[in-house]
């Protein structure tokens, strides 16, 4: 099971690459409130990664105006504001130039015409890319395939082995349905995150060997705590079935299956489990070869499986570490100082280096290895005034977070898990309940992490009116998806 190559990276224009999105919203914005029609959020859908013709179509159609004379209203609008305003997004040129230096093909994909297409093109540098294919060169253009399977095509490239970089749902769709893998940079509308979709705030968070993972192959590990095998929640199981589903998890860290979940969870599903104990197991679509870990293991403790990945083994453990002391209140509510924090996080240190232990005696050479987990601590990396022990042991030995690998910045990301339901203390609905990250997917040598999220379906309402929620617990679950290695054995770290 080798890592195909990226053949390629197929760029969008507007909003993507350069900030004409912003321009082009703002050229049809122009034209529209002339006409008596201002436009709104509601209007986006229409407007954005639309070319000219349809955006004018549809405002002809509002406005009773000539849809013709439109649309050379609306170009004009443009050109104008490109000749004067093109501004590359940020880490736009800096990734241009690694791909480059990589040798990696990338070609020009946009809705706009050629003739804004070129003025672009001149202001980035028209040897950047070896296509470009514009809304004048296919019969159809986004949210059609057609400009992605055009461009392949002129590379002489596989769309499987390419990745797409876009900003707008119009242009993932055309990507998506060309069969490429997508990064979507969404500039002014939200575009959410899906297998085989990347969702990045920027072109700053993007690097060529992220890229080579989107295409290689790969795992989705999904850590989730089912909150007392979730049976707070109305039809619990086949909740849980379907955000197994659409996360497009391979394996799944579960916590607090009140003795049957795991099991239940894998026949419905045709997977295979391991179930340790009353409140830990691990259900994987790939086949589990070993079973790791204490057989007797308690509420609190950890648990192992060793899955066949193809060629590929990857060792995975689910731990959930004791609840109480609980710093955050103990921060939050106590003020207990940092001193203080750290002496009362000694059962869960001595729980975590116990799962260290074993994680480090049924390991083998060349093998990775993944730990999930309700961690029931901070980490060290997000509430950084304090050096939150557990995590830290976890580091010292050799793991590393993947949701902070690809979300450095915790004010930005916090990636709070706990909790959706819990906006408030439980006893006492004057408090505001700390919102903290203590769900976990670390990760060993041997792997790349593509992509990190935190997974929540819907809106939850509030503990306790939760049985109707269509998200069946308390805790945010994290979804990481990692790049294998190539050739069996030759990890990329």
């Amino acid at each position: 099971m080798t890592r195909p190559p990226l053949q390629a990276v197929l760029f969008d224009m507007d909003g993507t690459l350069v900030d004409t999105e912003r321009l082009w919203w703002e050229a049809v914005q122009h034209v529209a409130t002339g006409l008596g029609r201002p436009l709104t959020e509601a209007d986006q859908p229409e407007v954005l990664g639309r070319p000219v013709e349809h955006t004018a179509d549809w405002l002809a159609r509002l406005t009773a105006t000539p849809s013709v004379r439109l649309g050379e209203r609306l170009h004009g609008e443009f050109a104008d504001r490109v000749r004067t305003g093109v501004v590359p997004r940020p880490g736009a040129l800096d990734l241009l130039d690694a791909l480059a230096r990589d040798d990696v093909p990338t070609a020009l994909v946009t809705a706009s015409p050629r003739s804004v297409a070129d003025t672009v093109l001149a202001a980035l540098g028209a040897d950047r890319f070896r296509v470009s294919v514009t809304a004048d060169d296919t019969a159809r253009t986004k949210p059609e395939p057609d400009p992605y399977l055009a461009a392949c095509a002129a590379l002489g490239v596989d769309p499987a082995r390419c990745v797409a970089v876009e900003d707008t749902a119009t242009g993932v769709s055309s990507a998506e349905a060309a069969g490429c893998a997508v990064v979507a940079v969404p500039s002014l509308a939200p575009i959410d995150a899906a297998p085989g979709r990347t969702v990045v705030a920027s072109l700053e968070e993007v690097t060529p060997d992220r890229l080579r993972g989107l295409v290689g192959p790969r795992l989705r590990v999904l850590s989730w705590n089912l909150w007392l095998g979730g049976a707070r929640v109305d039809d619990h199981r086949a909740k849980q079935l379907k955000v197994v589903l659409e996360t497009g998890a391979d394996v799944v860290g579960l916590q607090e299956t009140a003795h049957t979940a795991a099991a239940e969870l894998a026949d419905a599903l045709g997977w295979h489990h391991h179930q340790a104990g009353e409140n830990l197991g691990v259900i994987s679509r790939h086949p589990i070869v070993a079973r790791l870990g204490d057989p007797d293991v308690g509420f609190y403790g950890a648990a192992g499986v060793r899955i066949a990945v193809g060629r590929h083994e990857v060792d995975v453990w689910t731990a959930h570490l004791h609840y109480t002391p609980y710093g955050p209140y103990e921060a939050d509510f106590d003020g207990l100082p940092a001193a203080g924090l750290i002496a009362h996080e000694e059962v869960r240190l001595g729980q975590m280096r116990e799962t260290l232990r074993r994680i480090a005696e049924a390991g083998r050479p060349g093998v990775p290895v993944v730990l999930t987990g309700d961690f029931n601590c901070p980490s060290h990396l997000d509430r950084t005034d304090v050096a939150w022990p557990v995590t830290r042991a976890a580091e010292e030995a050799g793991l590393r977070d993947s949701y902070r690998k690809v979300h450095p910045d915790p004010v930005r990301s916090p990636g709070a898990t706990w909790s959706p339901v819990h906006p408030v203390h439980e006893d006492d609905p004057d408090r505001p309940e700390p919102q903290d990250r203590i769900d976990y997917v670390l990760y060993g040598p041997g792997l790349d992490v593509v992509d990190s999220r935190t997974v929540v379906t819907g809106v939850p309402r509030a503990w306790p009116d939760v049985a109707g929620n269509d998200w069946p617990s308390d805790h945010a679950a994290v979804l990481t998806t990692f790049a294998l290695p190539g050739p069996a054995g030759a990890g990329a770290g």
